[in-house]
Protein backbone atom coordinates (compact mmCIF):
# COMPACT_ATOMS: atom_id res chain seq x y z
CA UNK A 1 0.00 0.00 0.00
CA UNK A 2 3.13 2.25 0.90
CA UNK A 3 4.03 1.84 -2.54
CA UNK A 4 0.75 2.27 -4.77
CA UNK A 5 0.33 5.93 -2.62
CA UNK A 6 4.35 6.96 -3.50
CA UNK A 7 3.22 6.23 -7.21
CA UNK A 8 0.37 7.99 -7.39
CA UNK A 9 2.42 11.04 -5.17
CA UNK A 10 4.81 10.86 -8.09
CA UNK A 11 2.29 10.87 -10.65
CA UNK A 12 0.79 14.05 -8.85
CA UNK A 13 4.00 15.62 -9.24
CA UNK A 14 4.99 14.49 -13.21
CA UNK A 15 1.32 15.42 -14.16
CA UNK A 16 1.10 19.24 -14.58
CA UNK A 17 4.67 19.31 -15.80
CA UNK A 18 3.85 16.47 -18.49
CA UNK A 19 0.46 18.82 -19.47
CA UNK A 20 2.43 21.88 -20.05
CA UNK A 21 2.39 22.66 -24.03
CA UNK A 22 5.58 23.38 -25.59
CA UNK A 23 6.05 26.85 -26.86
CA UNK A 24 7.36 26.08 -30.36
CA UNK A 25 6.73 29.30 -32.19
CA UNK A 26 6.07 33.02 -30.94
CA UNK A 27 2.28 32.25 -31.44
CA UNK A 28 2.50 29.99 -28.52
CA UNK A 29 4.46 32.24 -26.29
CA UNK A 30 2.20 34.90 -26.96
CA UNK A 31 -0.45 32.56 -26.10
CA UNK A 32 1.40 30.72 -23.26
CA UNK A 33 1.46 34.58 -21.51
CA UNK A 34 -2.12 35.77 -22.28
CA UNK A 35 -3.12 32.32 -20.49
CA UNK A 36 -0.58 32.88 -17.28
CA UNK A 37 -2.18 36.27 -16.53
CA UNK A 38 -4.95 37.14 -18.61
CA UNK A 39 -7.11 36.75 -15.17
CA UNK A 40 -4.71 38.70 -12.99
CA UNK A 41 -2.77 41.47 -14.56
CA UNK A 42 -3.55 44.44 -13.50
CA UNK A 43 -5.67 46.74 -15.56
CA UNK A 44 -4.38 50.06 -14.60
CA UNK A 45 -1.20 51.59 -12.71
CA UNK A 46 0.71 54.36 -11.45
CA UNK A 47 4.00 54.94 -10.10
CA UNK A 48 6.68 58.02 -9.78
CA UNK A 49 9.39 57.64 -12.05
CA UNK A 50 13.14 59.19 -10.89
CA UNK A 51 14.68 59.58 -14.33
CA UNK A 52 18.52 60.15 -15.41
CA UNK A 53 19.85 61.07 -18.72
CA UNK A 54 23.76 60.57 -18.76
CA UNK A 55 25.35 63.24 -21.32
CA UNK A 56 28.52 62.48 -23.74
CA UNK A 57 30.57 64.13 -21.31
CA UNK A 58 29.23 62.06 -18.54
CA UNK A 59 26.96 64.54 -16.66
CA UNK A 60 24.05 63.07 -15.43
CA UNK A 61 20.53 65.11 -15.52
CA UNK A 62 17.40 63.53 -12.94
CA UNK A 63 14.08 64.21 -12.99
CA UNK A 64 10.82 62.98 -11.92
CA UNK A 65 8.02 62.38 -13.86
CA UNK A 66 4.14 61.02 -12.45
CA UNK A 67 3.61 57.98 -14.72
CA UNK A 68 -0.58 56.42 -15.06
CA UNK A 69 -1.18 53.35 -17.06
CA UNK A 70 -4.32 51.80 -18.72
CA UNK A 71 -3.72 48.58 -20.21
CA UNK A 72 -3.70 48.35 -22.98
CA UNK A 73 -3.02 51.09 -24.82
CA UNK A 74 -2.74 53.96 -23.31
CA UNK A 75 0.54 55.97 -20.95
CA UNK A 76 0.56 59.43 -19.41
CA UNK A 77 3.54 60.77 -17.86
CA UNK A 78 3.85 64.64 -16.20
CA UNK A 79 6.90 66.11 -16.09
CA UNK A 80 7.47 68.10 -12.68
CA UNK A 81 6.52 70.51 -12.02
CA UNK A 82 2.96 69.40 -13.34
CA UNK A 83 1.62 72.72 -12.96
CA UNK A 84 3.55 73.76 -16.21
CA UNK A 85 1.30 71.42 -18.24
CA UNK A 86 4.23 69.36 -20.38
CA UNK A 87 4.73 66.11 -20.70
CA UNK A 88 3.65 63.27 -23.12
CA UNK A 89 0.19 60.93 -23.27
CA UNK A 90 0.68 57.53 -25.66
CA UNK A 91 -3.02 56.88 -26.74
CA UNK A 92 -4.96 54.99 -29.46
CA UNK A 93 -1.52 54.51 -30.98
CA UNK A 94 -0.80 58.04 -30.89
CA UNK A 95 2.04 60.17 -29.20
CA UNK A 96 1.05 63.79 -28.06
CA UNK A 97 3.70 65.58 -26.73
CA UNK A 98 2.69 68.61 -24.29
CA UNK A 99 4.55 71.91 -23.86
CA UNK A 100 2.82 74.33 -21.39
CA UNK A 101 -0.19 72.57 -21.50
CA UNK A 102 -0.62 72.41 -25.06
CA UNK A 103 0.19 70.04 -27.59
CA UNK A 104 3.29 70.47 -29.39
CA UNK A 105 3.24 67.60 -31.72
CA UNK A 106 1.03 64.70 -32.57
CA UNK A 107 1.77 61.37 -34.55
CA UNK A 108 1.18 57.96 -35.16
CA UNK A 109 2.97 55.85 -32.53
CA UNK A 110 2.87 52.27 -31.50
CA UNK A 111 5.01 52.14 -28.22
CA UNK A 112 7.22 48.70 -27.91
CA UNK A 113 7.72 48.77 -25.03
CA UNK A 114 4.17 48.92 -23.37
CA UNK A 115 3.06 46.70 -26.03
CA UNK A 116 5.53 44.09 -24.65
CA UNK A 117 5.61 45.39 -20.81
CA UNK A 118 2.47 45.35 -20.46
CA UNK A 119 -0.52 45.35 -23.39
CA UNK A 120 0.29 42.09 -24.47
CA UNK A 121 -1.36 40.52 -21.49
CA UNK A 122 -4.77 42.29 -22.73
CA UNK A 123 -4.76 42.31 -26.12
CA UNK A 124 -6.36 39.73 -28.41
CA UNK A 125 -3.65 37.28 -29.52
CA UNK A 126 -4.10 38.37 -32.69
CA UNK A 127 -3.86 41.65 -32.16
CA UNK A 128 -0.80 41.28 -30.21
CA UNK A 129 0.72 39.91 -32.99
CA UNK A 130 0.10 42.39 -35.72
CA UNK A 131 1.77 45.26 -33.27
CA UNK A 132 4.74 43.28 -32.74
CA UNK A 133 5.12 42.08 -36.65
CA UNK A 134 4.46 46.11 -37.18
CA UNK A 135 7.64 46.87 -35.11
CA UNK A 136 9.55 44.91 -37.17
CA UNK A 137 10.09 42.01 -35.15
CA UNK A 138 10.35 38.79 -37.32
CA UNK A 139 8.24 36.66 -35.48
CA UNK A 140 9.26 33.71 -37.22
CA UNK A 141 12.30 33.14 -35.12
CA UNK A 142 12.57 31.83 -31.60
CA UNK A 143 14.86 30.77 -30.05
CA UNK A 144 15.91 29.95 -26.31
CA UNK A 145 19.04 31.62 -24.25
CA UNK A 146 19.79 32.64 -20.90
CA UNK A 147 19.73 36.31 -19.56
CA UNK A 148 21.05 37.65 -16.18
CA UNK A 149 21.48 33.96 -15.25
CA UNK A 150 17.86 32.75 -16.20
CA UNK A 151 16.43 31.06 -19.22
CA UNK A 152 14.64 32.69 -21.80
CA UNK A 153 12.90 32.71 -25.03
CA UNK A 154 14.48 35.02 -27.87
CA UNK A 155 11.72 35.97 -30.75
CA UNK A 156 13.06 37.78 -34.08
CA UNK A 157 17.12 37.08 -33.67
CA UNK A 158 19.57 34.08 -34.18
CA UNK A 159 22.04 32.83 -31.94
CA UNK A 160 25.12 35.55 -31.79
CA UNK A 161 22.81 38.03 -33.37
CA UNK A 162 22.80 41.24 -30.96
CA UNK A 163 21.68 44.09 -33.06
CA UNK A 164 18.48 43.31 -35.06
CA UNK A 165 15.08 43.44 -33.78
CA UNK A 166 14.65 40.96 -30.86
CA UNK A 167 12.35 40.59 -27.53
CA UNK A 168 13.75 38.60 -24.58
CA UNK A 169 10.74 37.06 -22.35
CA UNK A 170 11.82 35.17 -18.88
CA UNK A 171 10.98 31.65 -19.39
CA UNK A 172 9.77 31.15 -16.03
CA UNK A 173 7.75 34.23 -15.03
CA UNK A 174 6.80 34.86 -18.97
CA UNK A 175 7.65 39.04 -18.30
CA UNK A 176 9.53 41.07 -20.94
CA UNK A 177 13.38 41.70 -19.94
CA UNK A 178 15.14 42.75 -22.92
CA UNK A 179 14.57 44.62 -26.31
CA UNK A 180 17.14 45.09 -29.20
CA UNK A 181 16.67 47.38 -31.92
CA UNK A 182 19.04 49.38 -34.78
CA UNK A 183 19.07 52.61 -33.95
CA UNK A 184 20.53 55.73 -35.58
CA UNK A 185 19.19 57.34 -39.01
CA UNK A 186 21.04 54.55 -41.30
CA UNK A 187 20.31 51.54 -38.26
CA UNK A 188 24.11 51.34 -37.63
CA UNK A 189 23.68 52.02 -33.98
CA UNK A 190 22.25 49.40 -31.75
CA UNK A 191 19.82 50.39 -29.00
CA UNK A 192 18.86 47.93 -26.03
CA UNK A 193 16.30 48.07 -23.68
CA UNK A 194 16.48 46.30 -19.88
CA UNK A 195 13.46 45.49 -17.44
CA UNK A 196 15.38 44.62 -14.49
CA UNK A 197 14.96 43.93 -10.73
CA UNK A 198 10.90 42.79 -11.33
CA UNK A 199 8.58 42.81 -8.21
CA UNK A 200 4.82 41.70 -7.85
CA UNK A 201 2.40 44.40 -8.39
CA UNK A 202 -1.49 42.89 -7.96
CA UNK A 203 -1.61 39.86 -9.65
CA UNK A 204 1.23 41.05 -12.35
CA UNK A 205 4.52 42.26 -12.31
CA UNK A 206 6.26 45.56 -13.10
CA UNK A 207 10.45 45.86 -13.26
CA UNK A 208 10.74 49.22 -11.14
CA UNK A 209 14.59 49.52 -12.91
CA UNK A 210 14.97 50.30 -16.59
CA UNK A 211 18.06 51.02 -18.48
CA UNK A 212 18.20 52.67 -21.64
CA UNK A 213 21.66 51.50 -23.87
CA UNK A 214 23.05 52.55 -26.72
CA UNK A 215 26.45 51.12 -28.41
CA UNK A 216 26.87 49.42 -25.26
CA UNK A 217 26.53 52.39 -23.15
CA UNK A 218 23.78 53.99 -20.91
CA UNK A 219 22.13 56.87 -21.76
CA UNK A 220 19.29 56.36 -19.43
CA UNK A 221 18.00 55.34 -16.54
CA UNK A 222 14.23 54.98 -15.27
CA UNK A 223 13.62 53.99 -11.49
CA UNK A 224 9.80 53.12 -10.12
CA UNK A 225 8.62 53.87 -6.90
CA UNK A 226 5.25 54.20 -5.16
CA UNK A 227 3.91 51.65 -7.30
CA UNK A 228 0.20 50.94 -7.28
CA UNK A 229 -1.72 48.64 -9.46
CA UNK A 230 -5.33 48.14 -10.38
CA UNK A 231 -6.09 51.97 -8.86
CA UNK A 232 -9.00 54.08 -9.57
CA UNK A 233 -8.35 56.72 -12.78
CA UNK A 234 -10.55 59.15 -14.30
CA UNK A 235 -10.34 57.90 -18.27
CA UNK A 236 -10.13 61.54 -19.16
CA UNK A 237 -6.42 61.30 -17.64
CA UNK A 238 -5.73 59.94 -21.17
CA UNK A 239 -7.44 62.10 -22.94
CA UNK A 240 -5.82 65.11 -24.49
CA UNK A 241 -8.40 67.41 -24.65
CA UNK A 242 -8.41 66.60 -20.81
CA UNK A 243 -4.38 67.19 -20.12
CA UNK A 244 -4.27 70.03 -17.98
CA UNK A 245 -7.51 70.06 -16.11
CA UNK A 246 -7.14 66.23 -14.63
CA UNK A 247 -4.66 64.79 -12.83
CA UNK A 248 -3.67 61.50 -10.51
CA UNK A 249 -0.83 63.93 -8.67
CA UNK A 250 -0.65 67.43 -8.66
Amino acid sequence: MRYVVLLLCLIFLIAPATRAPKIKTTEDLVQAMQKKYVKSWYKTATFVQKTTEVETDGTKKVSIWYEALSVPGSLRIDFTPVKDGNGILFTNNQIYVFKDGKTETNRPYVHPLMILGFDIYRLPPADALEKLKGLKFDLSILREDTWQGRPVYVVGAKQGDLHSAQFWIDKMNLYFVRMIRPAGKDGAQTQETQFNKYVRLGGGWMAPEVIFMVDGKTVTTEEYSDRRGDVPLDSKLFDPQYWTTVHWKE
